[in-house]
């Protein structure tokens, strides 16, 4: 039973979801500017804000909320029943409402519209693709670090994420939160909102066939 009470542990998800948010669109916005149009510069400098903010956040924030900031990560605790369903719910609208501040302030710290709907389109099947390997990956890095080395699970997810930006053809956004936030800047990390659809499908189903196959890999020892 978690000691925190749900509105502690609301708001450590909108926080870290807002400041997540915040290192994603900033950090593109900064890498765009400095690489005087060097593309894999500004998305190595994304990467690197990334994967620091996700270990930072994750570190700090796990013993209060469990660190989800992922709709798809609260619906598998909710399912697993290691989270109320009315917790679960509050944990998605927290993580929403977190990532659109997060992208507003990063909006609005470089100069941008406060919220402006993406022209960056990412369609395409490959893209698909890449989604739900992202996805896949992220959350058995997820289960299977909190199973057996719950203590490296920031640094192990943070890594992963890291590492995804450049080995999967849509840069691993891998969160549907993320994904719907991230339709409302006209900048370097930007969707167009006709693009989300098939991102978020995409990583639906890698959240699905990672649940089916960890849920095979769940034996009790005699």
């Amino acid at each position: 039973m978690n000691a925190h009470s749900l509105g502690a542990r609301a708001t450590a998800e909108a926080l870290g979801s807002a400041f997540l948010l915040a290192a994603v669109v900033g950090s593109g916005i900064m890498g765009e500017r400095l690489s005087a149009g060097n593309a894999a510069v500004a998305l190595l400098a994304n990467t690197a804000a990334t994967g620091a903010a996700l270990f930072v956040l994750i570190t700090t924030l796990a013993p209060i909320s469990g660190a989800h900031f992922h709709p798809l990560v609260t619906l598998g605790a909710t399912l697993r029943r290691a989270l109320a369903a009315r917790d679960g719910a509050v944990y998605i609208v927290a993580q929403l409402a977190g990532a659109l501040l997060g992208v507003a302030c990063a909006n609005a710290m470089f100069g941008a519209a406060v919220f402006e709907a993406s022209t960056k389109l990412r369609d395409g099947s490959g893209r698909w693709l890449g989604e739900f390997v992202a996805t896949f990956g992220l959350i058995a890095a997820i289960e299977l670090s909190s199973r057996h080395t719950p203590s490296r699970t920031a640094l192990v997810v943070a890594a992963y994420i890291s590492a995804a930006y450049w080995f999967t053809s849509s840069t691993s956004f891998a969160n549907p939160t993320v994904t719907l936030a991230r339709a409302t800047t006209d900048s370097f990390a930007g969707i167009a909102p006709s693009s989300v659809p098939g991102f978020v499908v995409a990583q639906c189903l890698g959240w699905g066939a990672a649940s089916l196959l960890l849920r095979a890999t769940r034996t009790s020892t005699p």
